[in-house]
C-alpha cells in the first residue's frame, strides 16, 4: 500500500502570516520523499484561509521539480470553476513535465463563498461537473478536446503538448452522496474518500459504486484511495488531546467554510445529502466535531496503524493520504507528528494489501 502527504494550508492562525503558512507547509512538503512517503497531494480553495491553494496544478509543479520520484495528486481539481480546455491543458503539461507522474482528482465543489467569488451557478454544479470531465477524460485520452453540451462547448482543438499515456486508472474523483457515486462510475474514475459519513454507510454506497462500474465498464474498479487528518504521537494520553484540539478545530473550519451550521444546502440543486450533514451539525455541533475525529487517524504509532489498517480494509482502499498540519497546529508539533508516523507507522502501512499507485502509472504506459 502507498502512503502519500497532503498539504492543505490552512491559514487560521490570526498570529501567521498566509506568507509564513506556505513557508513552513511547502518545508514540510520538502521531507515528502526523504522520509518515505510515494506520493504528495494538493486541494483547490479559494477567498479564505480555510485551506490556501487556489492553483493545485501550479503547486505540483513546484513539487514535480523538486523530486523526480514523487506522485503528484490533485486532491482535488474542482471543475464547475474552471473551463475544461484549460485543465485538460494543464494536466497535460503536468504530466508531460514530470515524465507522466500525475494522479489527476476532480471533484465538483461545495463553498458557496468560492461559487459565488467565480459567479458559477451552484445549482448547476453536478451536470457542468458531469460534461467538463466527460470532455476532459476524453480529451487526455484522445489528445483532442471537443463538446457540445448544455453547458459547456467547446470548438475542436487539440491539447499541446499531447498527453502520452492514457489516464485511465489514474484519476480519481471525490464523492460524497450516493448520487456523485454513481456519475463516478459512469465516467469510470476511482473514488477519492476523505472520511465525513459513518463506514457502514460509506461501505454500502461503494458496493453501488462497484457495481454500476462493472456494469459500465466490463470491468472491477481501481481500489479507492484513502484520505486522513493524521496525529501521532508516543503517548496515547496527548496524542487524544492534541486530536480533539487540532482535528476537532479542522471540522470547525470546515463547518464554518461550508456553512454547515446552516441551511442555504436545501435550497440547492443536487446538494440533498450535503443538506441531511447539516441538519445533523445543526442539531448537535459538539456531537458532529466528535464524530469526524474518530473517523481520523490519531494516536499511538499503534494506534494510528490500527486505525489505517481497519479503515482501508472497511473500504478496500489501496493507498492512504494523511494530512498532518491543519487548523493553526504549531509546525513543530505537525513535523514531529510527521517524522514519527514516517518512522515507525508507514513502513508497517506499506506492508498492508493496496494498490500501489506506481503500479497503476505503470499500467497506463
Amino acid at each position: 500500500m502507498d502512503v502519500g502527504l497532503a498539504v492543505v494550508f490552512q491559514g487560521t492562525n490570526p498570529k501567521i502570516s498566509d506568507n509564513k503558512v506556505y513557508n513552513e507547509e511547502i518545508r514540510l512538503g520538502l521531507l515528502a520523499e526523504e522520509l518515505g512517503f510515494q506520493s504528495i497531494w494538493g486541494i483547490e480553495h479559494h477567498f479564505t484561509d480555510y485551506t490556501m491553494c487556489p492553483d493545485v496544478m501550479q503547486f505540483l509543479s513546484y513539487f514535480a521539480g523538486k523530486s523526480d520520484k514523487l506522485l503528484l495528486g490533485s486532491m482535488v481539481v474542482v471543475l464547475p470553476w474552471h473551463e475544461p480546455m484549460r485543465v485538460a491543458e494543464e494536466v497535460a503539461m503536468l504530466d508531460n513535465m514530470s515524465n507522466g507522474r500525475v494522479i489527476l482528482g476532480i471533484g465538483r465543489g461545495l463553498g458557496r463563498v468560492e461559487f459565488e467569488g467565480f459567479g458559477r451557478d451552484q445549482n448547476i454544479s453536478r451536470e457542468y461537473f458531469t460534461e467538463s470531465a466527460q470532455m476532459i477524460l476524453q480529451g487526455l485520452e484522445s489528445g483532442t478536446c471537443e463538446f457540445n453540451g448544455k453547458y459547456v462547448k467547446q470548438a475542436r482543438r487539440d491539447i499541446r503538448p499531447a498527453p502520452f499515456k492514457t489516464f485511465k486508472g489514474r484519476t480519481y474523483a471525490a464523492a460524497v452522496s450516493p448520487e456523485s457515486s454513481r456519475i463516478m462510475a459512469q465516467l469510470g474514475v476511482g473514488i477519492l474518500i476523505i472520511p465525513q459519513k459513518p463506514w457502514e454507510m460509506m461501505e454500502k454506497e461503494l458496493v453501488d459504486y462497484r457495481k454500476i462500474f462493472r456494469d459500465v465498464n466490463g470491468y472491477e474498479a481501481p481500489p479507492p484511495i484513502l484520505g486522513g487528518w493524521t496525529f501521532c504521537d508516543k503517548d496515547a494520553g496527548r496524542a487524544e488531546e492534541m486530536a480533539h484540539k487540532y482535528i476537532g478545530g479542522y471540522y470547525k473550519t470546515v463547518i464554518k467554510h461550508y456553512e454547515l451550521a446552516g441551511d442555504h444546502l436545501k435550497d440547492i440543486k443536487g446538494y440533498e445529502a450535503y443538506a441531511a450533514a447539516q441538519a445533523i451539525v445543526n442539531k448537535n455541533v459538539d456531537g458532529a466535531i466528535e464524530f469526524f475525529k474518530g473517523i481520523q487517524v490519531y494516536g499511538t504509532p499503534e494506534q494510528c496503524y490500527a486505525r489505517i489498517k481497519d479503515f482501508t480494509a472497511r473500504t478496500g482502499s489501496g493507498s492512504y493520504n494523511g494530512v498532518f498540519s491543519y487548523a493553526g497546529m504549531p509546525f513543530a508539533d505537525a513535523e514531529a507528528s510527521m517524522r514519527l508516523f514516517a518512522k515507525e507507522v508507514l513502513p508497517e502501512v506499506r506492508k498492508l494489501p493496496g494498490a500501489p499507485l506506481m503500479d497503476l502509472l505503470q499500467a497506463a504506459e
